[in-house]
C-alpha cells in the first residue's frame, strides 16, 4: 500500500470567520480561483487552516499553478504553528522529495509531531517508516504500536497493515485470527486490498474455516474496484469452479482485466488458456503474447510455457 497520501483540504463547514470560511464554500462549489484568492488573504493574516488549505491548492494545482515549493512554504508556516495536518503534509513532501530534497529523517520527525497529536495518517506513515527502516531504525514493535493507534481510530489502511504484521508475525506473535479480524474491519470500509486479503484467508483456510463462496464474494468486491490480484483470483475461482459454477468465459474475462494492468500471474494463465484452447479457440500467437508479457516480469511458469510453445510452433513466436 502506498504510504504517501497528502491530507485533503478540510471541507466541513465550521464556525470559521471571514475569508477562510468563504474560501471553503468556494472550494466546495469547485470555484477554485475564488477559493485561492480568499485562502491567500486569510493565510497572509496567519490563519493556520488557510495556510494549510492554500498549500493543498498549490500541491494539486487547483485555482493556482501547481507549485510544490510554494506548497512546502505554506505547509511549513502552518506546521510551525503546531497544526498536525500541516505537519503531516510537510512530512509527505520530505518523504516524496516534492518541492524539497528527499529527507526521510525530516519526514519522520514531522510525522512524529503530528502522530503525537493523534493524527491517524501520520501514525500510519510513521509506522511504515519504522517497518521499513526509513529515516529511523527499523523497529517492527514500534511500527505495530503506531499502526494500532491509527487502526483504533478506524483508519482502514492501518487496519490492513496491522493485519499484515499479525499475518507475518512481525513485531507481534503470528496470529491469523487477529489478521482476519483486522482485514475484516478494513474490508467493511470498502478497502479493496483488505477485501482481497480476507478473500485469500477464506480461500486458504487461514484463521477461518475454508469457504470458497465467501472468498469469491470478497474477490468480486475487490475486483469490481479494479484490484488486479483480486481479478486474477476471481478468474481462478471461475476456472476451477470454486465457490461458483465453473465458467471458462468468465475466468477469461477476469484474467484479461488483470492482465491489462500488467499482472504477470493473469498473463500466464491467459497464455495457458490460449495455448491449450481452454474456453477459447486455440491461438498460439496470443499464447505467445501473454506468456511473453509474463516472462518479461520473471514469471517462471510463463518462461517454461514460452520455451515449449516456441519449440512446438516457432512460427507463433515471431514478432
Amino acid at each position: 500500500m502506498k504510504k504517501i497520501v497528502l491530507a485533503l483540504l478540510i471541507l466541513s463547514v465550521m464556525a470559521f470567520a471571514g475569508d477562510y470560511e468563504n474560501g471553503v464554500k468556494a472550494y466546495g462549489t469547485k470555484d477554485y480561483k475564488k477559493a485561492a484568492v480568499l485562502f491567500q488573504k486569510a493565510a497572509d493574516q496567519g490563519d493556520v487552516l488557510a495556510q494549510n488549505g492554500f498549500g493543498d491548492m498549490y500541491y494539486h494545482g487547483r485555482g493556482v499553478k501547481k507549485d510544490y515549493k510554494k506548497a512546502v512554504e505554506l505547509f511549513q508556516k502552518a506546521a510551525n504553528q503546531g497544526y498536525a495536518q500541516a505537519q503531516f503534509n510537510l512530512g509527505v513532501m520530505y518523504d516524496n522529495g516534492e518541492g524539497v530534497k528527499q529527507d526521510y529523517k525530516k519526514a519522520a520527525v514531522l510525522y512524529q509531531k503530528a502522530a503525537n497529536q493523534g493524527y491517524a495518517k501520520a501514525q500510519y506513515n510513521l509506522g511504515f517508516m519504522y517497518r521499513d527502516g526509513e529515516g529511523v531504525k527499523q523497529d517492527y514493535k514500534k511500527a505495530v504500536a503506531l499502526y494500532k493507534k491509527a487502526a483504533d481510530q478506524g483508519y482502514a489502511s492501518a487496519q490492513l497493515e496491522l493485519g499484515m504484521m499479525y499475518y507475518h508475525g512481525r513485531g507481534v506473535k503470528k496470529d491469523y485470527k487477529k489478521a482476519v479480524e483486522l482485514f475484516q474491519k478494513a474490508a467493511n470500509q470498502g478497502y479493496a486490498k483488505a477485501q482481497y486479503n480476507l478473500g485469500v484467508m477464506y480461500d486458504n483456510s487461514e484463521g477461518v474455516k475454508q469457504d470458497y463462496k465467501k472468498a469469491t464474494t470478497l474477490y468480486q468486491k475487490a475486483a469490481n474496484q479494479g484490484y488486479a490480484q483480486a481479478q486474477c483470483n476471481l478468474g481462478m475461482m471461475y476456472y476451477h469452479g470454486r465457490g461458483v459454477k465453473k465458467d471458462y468465459k468468465k475466468a477469461l474475462k477476469w484474467y484479461q482485466k488483470a492482465a491489462k494492468q500488467g499482472y504477470a500471474k493473469a498473463q500466464n494463465n491467459l497464455g495457458y488458456m490460449y495455448a491449450n484452447g481452454v474456453g477459447v479457440k486455440k491461438n498460439y500467437p496470443k499464447a505467445y503474447f501473454y506468456w511473453n508479457e509474463a516472462a518479461r516480469q520473471g514469471h517462471s511458469t510463463a518462461q517454461k510455457g514460452l520455451t515449449q510453445l516456441c519449440s512446438l510452433a516457432p512460427w507463433a513466436c515471431k514478432n
